[in-house]
């Protein structure tokens, strides 16, 4: 998938309004809002706690592919991104 390089650029974070953090009880990654929650996937879990506004999603995507020891995951990451922007869970 060919992206404008300026969309790898960006640095996304969490977005306003939301909280994310570790839920034992979850055993997962959650983001909190003031009407409820969302119980993220291992893998939403991953990309979230690298929004950080300060990795652009290239860092975001090296870290992943580093950490998991795994090649090809731009696609896959700014689809989610692309998602999680529209439900407002990130910012740019």
């Amino acid at each position: 998938m060919s992206q404008p390089p300026e969309a790898l650029q960006t640095r996304p974070r969490v977005g306003t309004g939301f909280r994310l953090q570790w839920e034992p009880a979850q055993q997962s990654w959650v983001l909190l809002f003031p009407e409820g929650m969302v119980k993220l996937n291992g893998s939403a879990g991953e990309i979230m706690k690298r929004c950080d506004g300060e990795r652009s999603v290239d860092q975001i995507v090296a870290d992943l592919e580093g950490s998991f020891g795994v090649q090809g995951l731009q696609g896959d990451v700014l689809a989610f991104l692309d998602l999680a922007r529209g439900k407002h869970w990130i910012e740019d």
